[in-house]
């Protein structure tokens, strides 16, 4: 059996490796799993391969060797690649490996209608339609509360928030530095301002469970693993930041272990955890069937204060730092070593 497995990063992460600064990938990890696995990662990026061989890095003798080699026949692609020089690039690699993962970035929108089609998934989506002013005025007169989400980014970048007051007025977050109080037109006109020609979505927000009066929702870990099937490789708690509209941790949340949470809301922690794993490998299975080369998600779920599991959205490039700030390391680590006992089996 063939024993080098690609790992493709971006540039930045590429270059850092020889200064041992490869941001929030742990390459160490790999290193580690490779080991015990008996495979030898090969780090590459798409600017430095050329054709059927690829200049990159290679794990020794406590070292890491640049050298030229054939590319090897599985990749792990953690790499984003929204160039049409780097999609270009990345096809070209797919014609000489086989790259899961391959498209890592998913339209917001489109996943949520991919989900809509499975009649058994439904009763985990909420309600949600693509952008239009029409559409906006028809879900503020509908729902108390929204949120109007770019359908291509990420972290929690340009996430708007709106809700109605007892007053009448609307609380908007997102638009500007803090919260705003305005009238539902205001709200319209800030919002079509803020949106323009961009790609968004609306979406009914969920009442989300809370602790300590914040709400929360969870990065669920899913991947493919030894035998090709999936499996839940974690699962944390993300918790909003005090006034914060978004859980992200890169917008100030923290981290908590999920058993934590659920005993602060008053929930069964084996039941809800039970009902979590089974949606969230139902969403994957699902998605895995009608997507090609998936193999490593983070999915945001939220909890509602009812208990009831709601997905959010879908991670295709999982930082998986959230698992480490909450100090779950032998998870962390897990998160690695999955998709090389996934590229072990498609060696096979």
């Amino acid at each position: 059996m063939r024993t080098t497995v690609g790992v493709l990063l971006d540039l930045e992460t590429y270059k850092g490796i020889p200064k041992g600064k490869t941001g929030n990938e742990r390459i160490a990890l790999y290193n580690k799993a490779g080991k015990i696995h008996g495979l030898k990662p090969f780090y590459m990026c798409l600017q430095h391969v050329d054709g059927k061989s690829a200049l990159g890095y290679s794990y020794s003798n406590n070292k890491y060797k640049l050298l030229r080699r054939t590319v090897p026949c599985v990749t792990h692609n953690r790499a984003i690649t929204l160039t049409p020089y780097l999609r270009r690039k990345l096809k070209q690699l797919s014609q000489s490996s086989h790259v899961f993962n391959r498209q890592n970035r998913y339209d917001k929108h489109r996943i949520h209608h991919l989900i809509q089609g499975n009649s058994s998934l439904r009763k985990y989506l909420p309600e949600s339609s693509k952008y239009s002013r029409k559409q906006l005025e028809a879900a503020m007169s509908k729902y108390g509360s929204l949120f109007i989400k770019p359908t291509n980014s990420s972290v929690g970048d340009g996430i708007i928030k709106v809700s109605k007051q007892t007053s009448g007025a609307w609380i908007l977050h997102g638009v500007f530095r803090k919260p705003q109080l305005v009238s539902r037109k205001r709200a319209v006109i800030l919002i079509e301002k803020t949106v323009r020609k961009q790609s968004y979505m609306i979406q009914e927000a969920i009442p989300l469970a809370t602790y300590k009066g914040r709400p929360y929702d969870l990065r669920v870990s899913v991947q493919r693993g030894e035998q090709g099937q999936w499996q839940i490789t974690g699962v944390v708690g993300k918790v909003a930041a005090r006034g914060r509209h978004v859980t992200n941790v890169a917008k100030g949340g923290s981290v908590k272990r999920c058993e934590e949470l659920f005993k602060s809301s008053g929930f069964e922690v084996s039941q809800v955890t039970q009902e979590l794993h089974q949606a969230s490998l139902a969403i994957a299975k699902h998605l895995g069937s009608v997507l090609p080369h998936l193999a490593d998600l983070g999915l945001d779920v939220g909890v509602d204060q009812s208990g009831r599991i709601k997905f959010i959205e879908v991670n295709g490039r999982d930082q998986r730092y959230s698992l480490k700030k909450a100090h779950m390391r032998s998870t962390f680590y897990r998160t690695y070593e999955t998709p090389l006992k996934y590229a072990k089996f498609l060696l096979k």
